[in-house]
């Protein structure tokens, strides 16, 4: 079978005023023949994405949700990988090589994850640069009211960096930072039971063998969950990679709450909740026709597992790195 790239980096973007900065610092830090594909769903990008080689923009006249999105950018791939990624990253420099130098034909791999310091404000007064997230109301250094300018950084936080993802006993996303320090976790290549959902790697013949982003689960929300269960249940395995990584813009503030979020579009709790119920009955259920193992099965294969075994840590409590998004991400 022949490829006309080796990677398609497929980017769905909401609303999304980022989408320029990402595709465009994937392009920039890609060393293989990789492409860019963006959704843009249901609206134009703000800034606007601007034209280049190996970036291709879809517009849908209305939002079709993230799990279509993906859907649809993957249709559009003639490359051996795919690689979906948030409209809120960045990349390590040659990435792709590097997930592709280890990636094998039944693994999903996921990039060891930093939090992304995507921008400041800063005070047009003094030249005082206050940490990402909402407009701030007053300068901590002259208590001027501005007006502050929003300054690009797009850089990781070196001192937020995870390896080790798992879901609890309701499928959600968790943290798991004590993982890592097994005696069975060390070198480069990590397995783990389930990842954030905002980055994942594997051929774009296993994507569409274990049937893509299933959009009956809704448009948002467990991700990570959908993937980790179908990379594992399948017979396969997910990995996280330590020699290379992508950084992630959590959300700020209650995105439930109007005007106290960095959110960029609603989302309804009656949706995330319906996301939820199906994913654990789905797959609590055994109701995948490609499994050839149980959620019990996945479980115990990482014994002990925090909320699902007694003799698992204790202090080994969900940790996020910022202000995180939304729990069902």
């Amino acid at each position: 079978m022949s490829f006309v790239k080796d990677v398609s980096v497929l980017i769905p973007a909401r609303c999304e005023e980022f989408a320029a900065q990402t595709a465009h610092h994937v392009l920039d830090m890609a060393r293989a023949d990789t492409e860019v594909i963006v959704v843009l769903d249901g609206g134009w990008a703000d800034p606007p994405i601007q034209d280049r080689k190996r970036l291709h923009v879809i517009h849908t006249a209305e939002p079709v949700g993230q799990r279509a999105a993906t859907n649809l950018a993957a249709k559009l791939s003639m490359a051996k990988y795919v690689m979906k990624l948030d409209a809120h990253c960045a990349v390590d420099k040659g990435f792709d090589v590097k997930l592709m130098e280890d990636c094998q034909p039944d693994w999903c791999m996921v990039p060891s994850m930093y939090a992304l310091h995507a921008f400041d404000w800063k005070c047009q007064a003094c030249g005082n640069q206050t940490y990402q997230g909402f407009y701030p109301k007053l300068c901590a250094k002259c208590n001027g009211t501005g007006p502050f300018e929003k300054v690009m950084i797009w850089r990781q936080k070196r001192s937020n960096h995870t390896y080790s993802w798992r879901f609890n006993k309701d499928l959600q996303f968790q943290y798991w930072r004590h993982h890592h320090k097994r005696p069975e976790c060390q070198g480069d290549l990590l397995e783990t039971m389930s990842f954030i959902g905002a980055c994942m790697f594997l051929e774009r013949k296993r994507f569409w063998d274990l049937g893509g982003m299933d959009e009956a689960h809704g448009s948002w929300g467990q991700f990570g969950t959908e993937w980790a269960c179908k990379s594992w249940l399948s017979g396969g395995k997910l990995i996280t990679s330590r020699k290379t990584w992508f950084a992630h813009m959590f959300r700020t503030g209650n995105f439930a709450e109007p005007g106290h979020s960095t959110w960029p579009y609603p989302i309804s709790q009656g949706d995330i909740d319906r996301a939820r119920a199906y994913s654990r009955d789905f797959w609590l259920n055994n109701r995948w026709p490609l499994a050839k193992h149980t959620v019990e099965w996945l479980v115990d294969r990482f014994k002990p597992v925090p909320d699902w075994h007694v003799e698992a840590d204790e202090s080994d409590k969900p940790k996020h790195l910022d202000q995180p998004d939304p729990p069902s991400e």
